[in-house]
């Protein structure tokens, strides 16, 4: 008699998910789906609202990654008002975003992911967490937190919160940035460098440790995706659109107001979330994987020293070909960060960071149309399309966030993992802790999903397949 194993919510992420192990009479898994039970309609309520309310209503989709909807919101309402900010304006944005990122990273390798590295996916779940890091290694767990605090501290500086900010708007942004607040950014680069560079450290040493683990867990050929500039150098506020396939071979690469010509939506009755797909190839042959892995696979160099030697030898890890393994996320991850903390420091650099310079105002006379904004968020690339009628209200809005793009790879990464290490006949905390943390390597934003439901802690059900409930484990 088959039975069903249900993970319900996937613990140490954003937002809520649910996995369902399906087992056959022999206790082996026969297959396995990962649902996103929220429905926001955040895209359906939007309409009405005139376009430049965008960049302070996307951002409340999230309390993690505000900036990044902030910015491809402004960056859309640049385009329907057909205005091109000033230079000052845009290294002011960039600076926002990589303050994010930094954090971002930060809080997901160091609160989420460490534990399962540090302590092992087989450890009591009542002490593999954050706060078991603060009690063995107190001095690591206040880096921690400094990094974080640090990449929050640079939003806060610039749009006057550390969540939710008030800066960018259509045109470009709306103050300058001060001196004070430049030489206070700039004073703490040299600590927060080596923090990330201990947490890459940290990184590598596990996957060295345990590369047969890491090669094989939760690995498996995709396309992947990222921004680019224009010497195809890692970017992650603006440039082109790159895909790669399992190869490394270059499929596509265009400008983010295409899109919908190079990539399509498709439904699951299991999900809310949608899946995307790369429209030439078909679904599901045409997912893709995108976040630090995917633009680590798909960018030829990053534009930091530091950042860069550290790129050098991830490419070394598969021979030059892209790096298939979803424990990477956490190395690509830290070397992100790593490179958002030097960029910080070239952006403070530039003369044109302190001009008053910071915004163009849109014409009246041009009728509002369609726009496109897209960034790379910390989890991955961010669709914002609108379209309003001549007045600038918006009549349809389309957001394709970071986790949608990988919500195929997260179903993939799950189902590889519980049928590599489930055993339903004589199951462990630790098997199911292995399906959740192939998610967790995509750091999943489930509240941006756009399209909530769900409840704590964990509990997994064992279900037969007349729908007796045979076993029910809690934490």
């Amino acid at each position: 008699m088959g039975r069903k194993i249900t993970i319900e919510p996937v613990t140490r992420i954003e937002g809520h998910g649910r996995v369902t192990i399906h087992l056959d009479d022999q206790g082996v898994v026969e297959q396995t789906f990962f649902h996103v039970d929220e429905f926001r309609g955040l895209e359906k309520f939007c309409e009405g609202r005139p376009y430049y309310e965008m960049p302070q209503i996307t951002q409340r989709i999230c309390g993690i990654c505000p900036i990044s909807h902030h910015l491809a919101a402004s960056k859309a309402g640049d385009a329907i008002s057909r205005v091109e900010p000033p230079r000052p304006a845009k290294l002011l944005r960039e600076l926002m975003h990589m303050g994010q990122v930094v954090q971002s990273h930060g809080m997901h390798f160091f609160y989420l992911a460490a534990p399962d590295l540090l302590f092992g996916f087989d450890a009591d779940p009542a002490t593999r967490n954050v706060f078991r890091i603060i009690k063995e290694n107190p001095k690591l767990a206040l880096k921690a937190v400094n990094l974080r605090r640090y990449g929050q501290q640079i939003i806060e500086r610039l749009g006057g919160k550390r969540v939710h900010a008030n800066f960018a708007v259509p045109g470009g942004v709306n103050a300058p940035l001060t001196e004070e607040n430049r030489k206070a950014m700039a004073s703490e680069l040299k600590e927060m460098t080596a923090t990330a560079q201990e947490a890459i450290s940290i990184a590598k040493g596990w996957l060295e440790a345990n590369k047969e683990t890491a090669v094989t867990f939760a690995s498996f050929p995709s396309n992947y995706m990222g921004l680019v500039d224009a010497e195809g150098g890692l970017q992650l506020y603006d440039g082109e659109i790159r895909v790669k396939d399992a190869h490394g071979n270059f499929l596509a690469q265009f400008k983010p107001e295409y899109y919908l010509s190079f990539i399509a939506e498709h439904v699951e009755p299991w999900s809310f979330l949608k899946h995307p797909y790369l429209r030439k190839m078909g679904f599901p042959q045409g997912f893709y994987r995108v976040g630090p892995l995917g633009r680590l696979n798909v960018i030829d160099k990053i534009g930091t020293p530091l950042a860069q030697e550290e790129f050098k030898l991830f490419r070394q890890i598969n021979d030059g070909m892209p790096v298939e393994g979803s424990l990477y996320y956490h190395y690509a991850r830290m070397i992100e960060a790593l490179y958002g903390v030097e960029r910080i420091g070239q952006l403070l650099d530039d003369p044109d960071i302190m001009s008053n310079n910071v915004r163009t105002y849109p014409p009246l006379e041009k009728v509002p149309g369609q726009g496109v904004g897209v960034v790379e968020a910390p989890r991955g690339t961010l669709f914002h399309d609108y379209s309003t009628d001549e007045n600038g209200v918006l009549t349809r809005v389309n957001l394709i966030v970071a986790t949608g793009n990988n919500n195929w790879a997260m179903h993939t990464a799950a189902g590889a993992v519980a049928k590599a290490y489930v055993d339903g006949t004589k199951l462990t905390e630790g098997m199911l802790n292995r399906v959740e943390a192939a998610i967790r390597c995509y750091d999943p934003c489930l509240s941006c999903s756009t399209h909530a439901i769900g409840k704590m802690p964990l509990e997994i059900t064992l279900i037969a397949a007349d729908g007796t409930v045979l076993d029910r484990l809690s934490r």
